[in-house]
């Protein structure tokens, strides 16, 4: 699909784009609010500032895109990949990550309040300053991630791997382990 496609299927408000490849597409800015892009193909893409509040992007591969300042409010993210994608400063509040992939993920900054992040991947990620509070990390993999200055109030961590994580500053209050 070529961009001017992407562009005309937006003007039409046509916001179906499941499994089409949008690798390397310069998607800057645009308003894909409540766009269908479960199962495309998003690797490389650029997604700054762009409207993907309430989107299906599940089982999406969005990795190595540039997601810098997206509102990804309430969006499904389910089984999305994300590895080595730029989410920083990006709005991902009340967000369904569940089963996603974040390896290397830098989120430093990003808003997870709220955020369901059950069996995520989150292996060597930067959540450094990342707003998880009242998010849910049951059985997540933070193995080696950046948490320092993350707030983690009542969120649940029940079963969640901190291994070797950065916890400097890291404030827990309230937060479920057991």
């Amino acid at each position: 699909m070529t961009i001017e496609e992407v562009f005309n299927k937006v003007e039409n408000n046509d916001l179906n784009f499941s499994s089409q490849d949008l690798s390397g597409a310069n998607l800057r800015d645009v308003n894909l609010r409540g766009a269908d892009l479960s199962d495309a193909n998003l690797t490389d893409a650029d997604l700054t500032d762009a409207d993907l509040r309430g989107a299906d992007l599940t089982d999406a591969n969005i990795t190595d895109a540039n997601l810098y300042e997206a509102n990804l409010r309430g969006a499904d993210l389910s089984g999305t990949f994300f590895i080595g994608a730029n989410l920083r400063e990006a709005n991902l509040r009340g967000a369904d990550l569940t089963d996603a992939n974040l390896r290397g993920a830098d989120l430093t900054d990003a808003n997870l309040r709220g955020a369901d992040l059950t069996d995520a991947n989150l292996r060597g990620a930067d959540l450094s300053g990342a707003n998880l509070r009242g998010a849910d990390l049951t059985d997540a993999n933070l193995r080696g991630a950046d948490l320092s200055g993350a707030d983690l109030t009542e969120a649940n961590l029940r079963g969640a791997d901190l291994t070797e994580a950065n916890l400097r500053g890291t404030f827990f209050g309230g937060a479920k382990f057991v």
